[in-house]
């Protein structure tokens, strides 16, 4: 057999295997190494997986990982959330679906400190839906807010998303951090704006709350001041070229534990617990990396990406229409794969194929996040609406699912938005230029 044959019997097993429920990471690093060695030799398969093992875990550039993760947790645990939602209920609660809003305001916010989809959704499950239920929100857009809301973390920096995309492609961490604030405000936004049309059309849904004063309102804006202070820290810092993303994690995780400090909810059982979410949730990282480096090697000697780069480039077709092919791919994969496997699994094959076609490298890894957020609110996989089924147990699953629907439809017109005006994304990338990691 070729290496391009060997390379489809590969893919074609891997996705047996991840029918059968086996573990993304360990699919990967299996398929990758039985088809290295089928190909090159089993020696040289060895030696290629250990030197991937060594290299991946021992890499720099992966620092920013676990440093992202902790000052997320540092933050949830430091109460940081409750603030930012009790800030954005003060200036939104007395409109239709203000709380809702007000839901998504917050995971915005939060979503700027903590870099995980599933992370920001469990939490906002635990602050805003006990409010909803309070003011008498209908269950499905309380919980389909949250769930939808939570995906703005995939987006909007620092996105764990976005440093798998960067150290898969080599591309500018900074860079991409940047090119996701202004897409993940525009989803924000475009949130908003369905709830309050569908609050509009049906009261019942999301019954405006009391009116606060102006200066309840801006003294509710201290809430954010940490988030604020973080922000600019971590991605101002990288924006004025002060020092590199592995370096503004670093001094986001320290601004963090002082924030924690400052409000005296610094203690060692605290720090304890956010230590171990944080090493739970880094090595889960880590090991599918690896699996899919691992695998990426191997589709590399099949030639699979680069076949698939000419053949797709020479159609008789716009390069819209195929990248337009390449989207609604990402769209029905990540109703079936978790984002961050799917990322990992399918950047080796089709980011030849987008340089092939001329299309900005930076702009792609935001459309990819975008697409795949879609795949977090919508079954069978749906991450984000079993994290908020976990927590609210006796809302049942389909009703979430229903919540979350309506939003699907903002991502796909943020999706084509972004497809239409490009500049969306690179305008910030090529405004700053982001120091080197």
């Amino acid at each position: 057999m070729t290496p391009l044959q060997i390379g489809i019997l590969g893919f074609l097993l891997l996705l047996i295997l991840l029918a059968a429920s086996m573990p993304v990471a360990f699919t990967m690093a299996i398929v990758g190494f039985i088809g290295f060695a089928i190909i090159v030799t089993v020696q040289g398969a060895s030696g290629m997986m250990t030197g991937e093992l060594y290299e991946t875990f021992s890499s720099h550039s992966l620092t920013v990982i676990p440093l992202f993760v902790f000052m997320g947790q540092i933050a949830f645990h430091a109460g940081i959330s409750r603030r930012l939602f009790d800030a954005a209920y003060h200036w939104l609660g007395h409109l239709p679906g203000g709380l809702a809003m007000s839901t998504v305001g917050a995971c915005t916010g939060f979503g700027a400190i903590c870099g995980s989809g599933p992370a920001t959704a469990a939490t906002m499950a635990s602050v805003a839906i006990p409010e909803m239920k309070r003011y008498k929100y209908a269950s499905e857009l309380s919980c389909g807010s949250v769930a939808a809301g939570g995906s703005l973390g995939m987006l909007i920096p620092p996105s764990v998303v976005f440093i798998v995309y960067a150290i898969l492609t080599e591309e500018s961490v900074g860079d991409l951090f940047i090119a996701g604030i202004i897409p993940g405000l525009l989803i924000a936004v475009l949130f908003c704006g369905m709830i309050f049309i569908r609050c509009k059309l049906n009261p019942a849904l999301g019954p405006a709350g009391p009116a606060t004063s102006w200066k309840s309102k801006f003294i509710s804006l201290g809430g954010v001041s940490e988030t604020i202070i973080l922000f600019i820290a971590v991605i101002g810092g990288m924006f004025a070229g002060f020092f590199t993303p592995t370096e503004a994690a670093a001094i986001g995780a320290a601004g963090s534990l002082i924030i924690a400090a400052v409000r005296k909810k610094l203690t060692i059982k605290m720090l304890t617990r956010a230590i171990q979410e944080t090493v739970r949730t880094s090595c889960m990282v880590m090991i599918i990396v690896t699996g899919a480096v691992i695998f990426g090697r191997f589709l590399a000697i099949t030639n699979i990406p680069t076949e698939l780069a000419s053949s797709l480039a020479a159609l008789p077709l716009p390069g819209w229409m195929v990248m337009g092919m390449i989207i609604l791919f990402y769209l029905i994969a990540g109703s079936f794969i978790d984002a961050l496997a799917l990322i990992m699994l399918t950047i080796p094959i089709f980011y030849p194929v987008v340089m092939e076609l001329g299309y900005d490298p930076i702009w792609f890894g935001v459309i990819i996040v975008v697409v795949t957020q879609m795949g977090v609110i919508t079954p069978p996989v749906g991450v984000n609406v079993y994290v908020v089924s976990g927590i609210e147990r006796d809302v049942p699953l389909q009703t979430i699912f229903r919540g979350s629907m309506p939003f699907l439809f903002a991502l796909i017109l943020s999706a084509v938005l972004l497809m239409l005006m490009p500049q969306l994304c690179t305008f910030l990338p090529n405004l700053f230029k982001v120091v080197p990691q």
